[in-house]
């Protein structure tokens, strides 16, 4: 049996940390994980689209985190939330706001009217574009920022792990054609392939348990080696790089 030095297996407990809503403060917040800047702000891309709009649905919420520091809101707002956990989370903090907040179990059956919204936003939350076109009003507006089927692959190459092949096909222009097909015009779309900086392997497996569909299953004992091999990388160079894949879509429903 291999026994580790104490500088490595002091960060093992951080797949002990909690984690809960979408907030990575324990690691992002103490500046042990860092990512590149975007060539675009999806949140100042909000802003303008936000003052017109007087229905809007927010997909994907998280626990409320980021809409909740959206201003100036628009006079009915909704959000969607489909990972359990995090409903009661985005609830309790946005309910006061006066935001309704739906659990969602289907992409394709959203709890919502036809033709009910100006502007639908979505980062990082899967969709369905025939359902999009439905419960968006004509000429409403879609403001997505996706997370790309080759996100971080870095990691699972350095750990010995498969990749998640499930959302490869999941690109720009996959996404471009998709609603293109469904009949919404495209305003703006861009691409980038940020680096995405590790500074500790606590940082990393922290990630990795947040992440769930980077390593279906991941646990640390069973990457012990490989996780020692990125370990010793960090100590020698300061840090472990991976690629991100992000991608930006403004689009309008016909």
């Amino acid at each position: 049996m291999t026994v580790y030095p104490i500088e490595f297996t002091q960060y093992l407990s951080d797949d002990e940390q909690h984690f809960s809503g979408w907030d990575f403060a324990w690691v992002s917040n103490t500046g042990r994980i860092d990512s590149e800047p975007l060539d675009w702000s999806y949140v100042s891309l909000l802003t303008s689209y936000m003052v017109s709009a007087d229905c809007m649905l927010d997909m994907g919420t998280g626990g409320g985190e980021l809409l909740s520091m959206l201003r100036p809101l628009p006079r009915q707002v909704f959000a969607t939330e489909a990972y359990a956990p995090n409903v009661p989370i985005a609830r309790k903090r946005l309910e006061p706001l006066g935001i309704t907040v739906k659990a969602l179990e289907r992409d394709d059956a959203l709890p919502f009217a036809d033709n009910q919204f100006d502007l639908v936003l979505n980062r990082h939350e899967s969709y369905d574009p025939a359902e999009l076109w439905r419960i968006m009003k004509p000429g409403a507006h879609l403001i997505t920022q996706q997370v790309g089927g080759t996100d971080c692959t870095d990691i699972n190459d350095a750990l010995g792990a498969p990749h998640n092949d499930e959302f490869r096909h999941w690109t720009l222009a996959f996404a471009v054609e998709q609603l293109q097909e469904q009949g919404f015009r495209i305003i703006r779309k861009q691409e980038q392939f940020p680096i995405q900086r590790f500074y500790d392997i606590g940082a990393l497996i922290y990630y990795l348990k947040a992440i769930e569909w980077q390593i279906p299953g991941f646990a640390p004992a069973h990457y012990m080696e490989q996780l020692y091999s990125i370990h010793l990388h960090i100590a020698a160079h300061g840090y472990f790089d991976v690629r991100q894949n992000r991608f930006l879509l403004i689009a309008e429903r016909g």
